[in-house]
């Protein structure tokens, strides 16, 4: 199975991660929502399969281009 890695498009921090490690996604699935300059930006699954690894917590900041979370495609 390949992995595929999901980046950040802005710098910011995260709001809320919505999947978690295991759970299947579909291509556009939201799975974590960052928050910069009091805008809340998804994260979206590139592609349709299952949560490899989520890479970030709550709360932390982020840099644009950082891989955020990893999933098996």
């Amino acid at each position: 199975m390949a992995t595929r890695d999901v980046k950040s498009e802005i710098t910011g921090s995260v709001w809320k991660i919505v999947k978690q490690p295991g759970d299947a996604v579909e291509e556009d699935d939201a799975l974590m929502i960052l928050e910069s300059m009091k805008m809340e930006i998804p994260v979206l699954a590139e592609a349709k399969g299952k949560v490899a690894q989520i890479c970030v917590r709550e709360n932390e900041p982020v840099t644009e281009g950082q891989v955020v979370a990893v999933l098996d495609v």
